[in-house]
């Protein structure tokens, strides 16, 4: 571990000294992906400096006590070992944990697709809630939404909403929420007071740069039409909405909910790009699936990963068996609760899987 420890930090001097070279800053490229590395590897090799610093006040403190002290500085020297002795593990432990390959797409925005699937108006209405719940987790987080396409129900609810959410990390913890979700509770059309079981399916899609993915335009039918409301019935007289085909891959895009026509078609080209992305990378990613189910779950949009369940309100993440009494909070975008046990699960197969 101190092997690669020692080289990370060397590769981030190597950095240090490349982006104060005027070649290097005359080169957005270059400056742009060297600033990135070493971004990427700063918190480790502050850690690890971190340790080294303290290591080396232990074996000072250490050798002390080989001299003759009296007791009272004996005494302080022993507090400092035990202050600095029980930071060391910490220190160990996070670096072993910087160390686990770091998901590429981790830093990047993401595009959220959140349907109704079984249940009808009650799972519409549930996908509604899905969506304010990760509005607001969005907020805490410092990061910004927008919304791309919407189909609403007319009753607060959606059978489809798409949105994107901007800010660093993003990816990173809402890759979680990839899968199906169910709720169990009465609706509100239900006169009978039974609990009935609808579900919504979310899909987390990294932002694909488009040096990721190389579209052309030969490739892409575009059709104009006009936006809609709720139940179908026109809202814009102008040919403003846009459906995006890509015709290589079949993947189709359509988006709304801007008045330009432009703007609606640049929109449809992010989602587009990013699923086309998600499309390739798993494409690509089939050959080592294994890898892929050591993390937690397996990602699957058709996986049931959580149940809300409202008359006990609990919530409860099948992948790890995590079960909390704060459906609520969690609602309300309180997700972190959720989302760091499964962070720290899949890092603690990602540790077993290493050695």
């Amino acid at each position: 571990m101190f092997d690669r420890l020692q080289a990370v930090e060397d590769r981030y001097n190597q950095l240090t000294e490349l982006l104060m070279d005027p070649d290097v800053i005359s080169d957005n490229k270059k400056l742009r992906d060297y600033s990135k590395e070493q971004s990427d590897m700063q918190e480790t090799v502050e850690t690890y400096r971190r340790y080294k610093d303290i290591k080396q006040q232990y074996d000072e403190a250490k050798e002390m006590l080989q001299d003759s002290l009296d007791d009272e500085m004996r005494e302080m020297v022993k507090m400092e070992m035990d202050e600095l002795g029980d930071e060391i593990p910490e220190l160990e432990e996070k670096m072993r944990v910087l160390l686990l390959p770091k998901d590429p797409n981790d830093d990047k925005n993401v595009i959220v697709e959140v349907r109704g699937a079984a249940g009808g108006d009650e799972a519409a209405l549930f996908a509604g809630d899905l969506y304010r719940m990760y509005s607001r987790y969005a907020d805490q987080q410092g990061w910004k939404t927008e919304v791309i396409e919407a189909n609403g129900t007319g009753i607060g609810g959606y059978k489809e909403i798409i949105f994107m959410v901007n800010g660093k990390g993003a990816f990173s913890r809402l890759k979680y929420e990839n899968g199906a979700h169910r709720v169990q509770r009465v609706p509100t059309t239900e006169s009978g007071g039974r609990i009935h079981t609808s579900t919504a399916t979310v899909a987390v899609l990294p932002e694909a740069e488009e040096v990721e993915v190389d579209i052309h335009d030969k490739d892409i039918r575009v059709d104009t039409f006009a936006s809609s409301g709720p139940g179908g019935q026109s809202v814009n007289t102008t040919m403003s909405a846009v459906r995006l085909t890509h015709m290589p891959t079949g993947v189709v895009v359509s988006c709304q909910d801007e008045k330009s026509q432009i703007k609606n078609k640049e929109k449809a080209m992010k989602v587009l790009r990013a699923r086309i992305y998600d499309k390739f990378q798993k494409e690509a990613q089939a050959e080592y699936d294994e890898h892929r189910k050591s993390a937690v779950g397996s990602g699957d949009r058709s996986e049931r990963i959580r149940t809300y369940n409202f008359p006990q309100s609990r919530v409860t993440d099948h992948r790890i068996g995590l079960t909390l009494q704060k459906l609520d909070q969690i609602l309300e975008g309180g997700l972190d609760e959720v989302i760091d046990p499964l962070i720290i699960e899949e890092q603690s197969r990602m540790m077993e899987n290493a050695n």
